[in-house]
């Protein structure tokens, strides 16, 4: 099983979740901007260290069972698990009834 098929999996369960959310008028303008900031400051922070920690030879990938598209030294793969955390869980927060981060008078 390649990383891009396992994360597919968590990416899947995530973006569904959303979509409940999003059915259940839960999520305001606010909240996807917010989200989206998260998102793309975690996504950078992702580059930046994976690309440091596979530099200093902390970690490595089999070929075998990555895409081989790659950011600077991290596979595309990497990207994945902030993207699915980020997707994830706001969207369980709000389904479960953290209603300080959904729908507001805005």
């Amino acid at each position: 099983m390649t990383y891009l098929l396992l994360n597919g999996v968590f990416l899947v369960l995530a973006a569904l979740l959303a979509v409940v959310a999003v059915l259940r008028r839960l999520i305001s303008a606010r909240f996807i901007a917010a989200v989206a900031v998260a998102l793309t400051l975690t996504l950078l922070l992702t580059a930046v260290f994976d690309n440091l920690m596979i530099g200093a030879g902390l970690f490595s990938y089999d070929p075998e069972h990555i895409s081989g598209l790659f950011v600077g030294l991290a596979p595309i793969e990497d990207f994945a698990y902030p993207l699915a955390a980020a997707i994830l869980l706001p969207a369980l927060w709000l389904l479960v009834g953290g209603t300080t981060l959904g729908r507001t008078d805005d």
